[in-house]
């Protein structure tokens, strides 16, 4: 092994393991954003995301990911992980490689949990999570990442570096399936009068959970190079660019509308301008990381008041919004 894989493995490792400890932050967004009744609840689905991530992405969900392409649509299904077909074997581990894709998947399922919070019941959550991880995010990304249809191998030009689409769009699009089908919390939406607010419990544990989140996304962002290399100076800039606009964007916009500081949007905010930019945070200039941070943490804040406002769907942490939409 040279000199630069194996710095490469250590740093992908790293931003691996900043990525499983967005698990927590997810976890604590969740349960502070939610009723103290629902905790326990909520933290074992999240705890669990991650036990049946890794084993369903490991046994086939890789495979149908990175395997030899099928059409554009899957990867040639197999058990475990292989190196046919592997792309880094110069550059790094395969066994690395794997390990940071797999707690991307996970992340993916767990975005669904918090716009589901307080309704699903625990066994049919752990069976999407089994569908998820094994099926649809694999699917999904070997369409992106993999050599599928919209990879630039196929010609079509459709890049996304950390994963805006490959995991936050596709985990939003399932938060927005979910929270539809499992329907409104109980006293949501009365067929009378003004739209009631259900608060969360603990805002300084949703705080928390941003921040976790946050110092995850240098992970998510930085290490989807794969490589350890001059880039990952312009992409932690724009990610911390990106999250601090989008904070300011919710933050002023919510004053503007609602004459007062709103936490939750605020908090919101940071994490749809951490969205925005994670699929070219390796390329654009750092004023441009800020202007996506704004807009996005705007367009959030909007899209928060259409689907609970308008369309009457009932999601307590504003994943849809957050992760679907920005």
């Amino acid at each position: 092994m040279t000199t630069d894989m194996a710095l490469n493995n250590v740093w992908v490792l790293v931003c691996a393991a900043l990525v499983f400890i967005m698990h927590a932050g997810f976890a604590c967004v969740e349960a502070g954003m939610t009723q103290s009744k629902n905790t326990a609840n909520i933290i074992m689905k999240n705890f669990m995301t991650v036990a049946i991530g890794a084993l369903c992405y490991y046994l086939i969900g890789y495979s149908l990911m990175y395997g030899s392409d099928i059409g554009g649509v899957i990867g040639t299904p197999f058990l475990g992980i292989t190196g046919d077909n592997y792309a880094y074997a110069d550059t790094l581990s395969l066994n690395v490689f794997w390990f940071f894709q797999a707690v991307f998947a996970a992340t993916c399922a767990t975005i669904v949990s918090g716009a589901i919070a307080e309704r699903m019941k625990f066994g049919v959550y752990l069976g999407f999570c089994l569908v998820m991880c094994t099926v649809i995010y694999p699917v999904t990304g070997h369409w992106i990442w993999g050599d599928g249809w919209l990879g630039l191998s196929k010609g079509l030009g459709f890049t996304d570096f950390a994963g805006s689409t490959a995991v936050h769009a596709v985990g939003g699009f399932s938060a927005l399936i979910g929270a539809k089908l499992v329907g409104a919390r109980t006293g949501k939406y009365p067929h009378r009068g003004a739209i009631k607010t259900i608060p969360g419990h603990s805002i300084p544990l949703g705080a928390l959970g941003v921040l976790l989140l946050w110092f995850g996304w240098f992970g998510f962002n930085c290490g989807s190079g794969l490589a350890a290399n001059v880039d990952i100076g312009l992409v932690a800039a724009n990610t911390i660019l990106a999250g601090a606009a989008g904070a300011v964007g919710a933050l002023a916009l919510s004053i503007i509308k609602n004459k007062h500081v709103d936490v939750g949007m605020t908090l919101n905010g940071c994490l749809a301008g951490l969205v925005g930019i994670t699929a070219g945070c390796n390329f654009v200039e750092p004023w441009a990381a800020i202007v996506i941070g704004v807009l996005s943490g705007v367009v959030m804040l909007f899209a928060v008041e259409i689907f609970d406002g308008k369309l009457r769907i009932d999601d307590p942490v504003g994943a849809i919004s957050v992760h679907g939409i920005t």
